[in-house]
């Protein structure tokens, strides 16, 4: 498998500062974390494709989806190229906590002939923010081969849910080929898919007492 791992600085917020000082990281509430898809728009999450699912420990939630792929080749279609998905989540938490996304992790897989190129891009912000820096990822062809990229947050570049309010989390990816010099009777495409053809989306979660 091909690894790519970036720290820190991709995925550094501008969301809000650091937290204020004193306050740490606490272990995840014994209550449930819930979540639920309010919207998902884009070509590459059509209606119900798209499912999240939290981590019995709370530690943790995935965002899979079953139709995400971006290709290019004799039988694609003019825009099959890039393919979008923004998705809504409304995560509920228990009272007396806030979170923050630590470590996010895309996996998926791509086919690219030699001469093409693909990318990946994904970012996400609490809604009524200022949206994240975006962290991007190049792939170069020949490659056939399932690949994992991870961006992770310092503990003081986290950006917290303000205590006490109410938001959803916004979540936004992007996978992209282009053809470059590859053979034109060829296909190139990129997916974010595991064994069982689902994108999975791994957000890893950080949790703080409120008010800090």
């Amino acid at each position: 498998m091909l690894n790519v791992i970036a720290a820190g600085a991709m995925l550094l917020s501008t969301l809000g500062g650091a937290p204020a000082p004193g306050t740490h990281i606490v272990a995840p509430p014994d209550d449930d974390m819930t979540i639920s898809v309010v919207s998902a728009n884009g070509s590459g999450c059509p209606q119900g494709s798209a499912v999240v699912e939290v981590s019995p420990d709370n530690k943790a939630f995935t965002v899979s989806y079953s139709k995400f792929i971006a290709e290019v080749g004799p039988q694609s279609g003019a825009l099959d190229y890039r393919k979008q998905c923004q998705i809504a989540l409304n995560v509920l938490i228990p009272s007396g906590y806030t979170y923050g996304i630590a470590r996010a992790d895309y996996r998926g897989y791509a086919r690219l002939e030699a001469g093409a190129t693909a990318s990946e891009t994904a970012f996400y912000y609490f809604q009524g923010m200022s949206k994240t820096g975006v962290s991007k990822y190049q792939f170069s062809g020949f490659m056939d081969d399932s690949w994992q990229v991870t961006d992770e947050v310092e503990v003081e570049a986290i950006t917290w849910l303000p205590c006490g309010s109410s938001r959803y989390l916004n979540i936004n990816t992007e996978l992209k080929v282009n053809r470059g010099w590859s053979n034109k009777s060829t296909t190139s495409f990129i997916t974010m898919d595991s064994s069982d053809l689902n994108l999975d989306t791994i957000y890893r979660v950080a949790w703080k007492q409120c008010p800090f």
